[in-house]
């Protein structure tokens, strides 16, 4: 299993911290949404249906042809792998680690690649992978440049797959309006946006046909009712959407000002996080994780990811922590 942020439980025991003392700033999933709408009870008793308006609403929401919907765009980058026979995938590194995991678990052979390489190793791939916005940098790669990458690869037979887990705020950059195109499959995830990770909700948008390939590996019923019940109800309220975005953009550039102004500029991130290089990732981490703060760390990379606080006390809590590791971390920068 790799690792991930959201580990809250072992890390309140390692700290010997209470679970509900922890300020959790180490995912990327939107801490606040709206009043979630009341449950059926006969979608607790019923198996799921798929024409109970699910499907429409999501079409809708994503301006997408077709789409399928899945536990969690993790099922998806799990079983995508299983519908191509043994391929070249190239993958836009450094990025969300369960896709060159996937792949390689199914035989595949994985290229990590950097953005700028990608034109010279397109004609050695059957794949191309990109996170957009990526997840930890936050680079955000125009579409008119990922859809010259499809139409190469699709001459072939090839496939180009766009995460686009945190694109919500930003839909201008979306592929959803393309996906039905051969080759191209576009992975949208509910929770982070929504706020509700706990749902396990993600949606795959694609061509018809092969949107039909991954439904019979996946298998009846791999949405729960419950799951969409609720997300039926919040993805026809444009304006708790439009709330949603217009907080998260704000968050967003607060955090990254607030990490700016306490030494810690970050170098990239999206409106749900901020990701920042720095050589003191590792005792940055301790230091906050000491008071009970809880961010991601990519220690390959130097670097840090920063969620959004929920509230004023989080965000003071946030900023008083900072300060506060602040002089710790200069000296040390300074030992020799």
């Amino acid at each position: 299993m790799l690792e991930h942020g959201g580990r809250l439980r072992a890390a309140a025991q390692r700290y010997g911290i209470p679970l509900e003392d922890w300020l959790d700033l180490s995912t990327g999933v939107a801490p606040y949404g709206w009043d979630l709408p009341a449950v059926p009870g006969s979608a607790w008793a019923r198996l799921p249906e798929a024409d109970d308006g699910l499907e429409q609403a999501a079409r809708d929401y994503y301006g997408a042809v077709s789409l399928l919907p899945v536990a969690g765009s993790q099922a998806a980058i799990q079983a995508l792998p299983r519908l191509r026979a043994n391929s070249s995938v190239g993958i836009l590194a450094p990025t969300y680690a369960e896709h060159a995991a996937a792949w390689r678990r199914e035989g595949h052979r994985v290229i990590k690649l950097s953005e700028g390489s990608v034109h010279r190793a397109l004609p050695q791939v059957d794949v191309l992978l990109v996170v957009n916005p990526n997840n930890p940098t936050g680079r955000l790669i125009e579409p008119a440049r990922l859809l010259d990458w499809h139409d190469e690869l699709a001459e072939r037979g090839g496939w180009l797959v766009v995460d686009e887990a945190f694109i919500d705020c930003t839909p201008e950059h979306s592929l959803a309006a393309y996906s039905d195109m051969p080759g191209l499959i576009v992975l949208r995830s509910f929770g982070k946006f929504f706020g509700l990770a706990g749902l396990r909700l993600g949606f795959v948008l694609a061509a018809q046909a092969l949107l039909d390939e991954l439904a019979a590996l996946l298998g009846p019923w791999a949405v729960s009712g419950p799951a969409r019940s609720v997300a039926r109800s919040l993805l026809v309220d444009g304006e708790g959407q439009r709330r949603q975005r217009e907080r998260l953009l704000v968050d967003g550039e607060r955090l990254k000002a607030l990490l700016r102004d306490c030494g810690l500029p970050s170098t990239g991130g999206s409106s749900l996080f901020q990701f920042c290089c720095t050589r003191r990732a590792v005792p940055c981490v301790e230091l906050l994780a000491r008071r009970g703060i809880l961010v991601r760390l990519f220690a390959e990379l130097d670097s840090l990811r920063f969620g959004l606080p929920a509230d004023e006390a989080g965000w003071l809590r946030l900023e008083q922590g900072l300060l506060e590791c602040a002089p710790i971390l200069a000296s040390l920068e300074e030992t020799p």
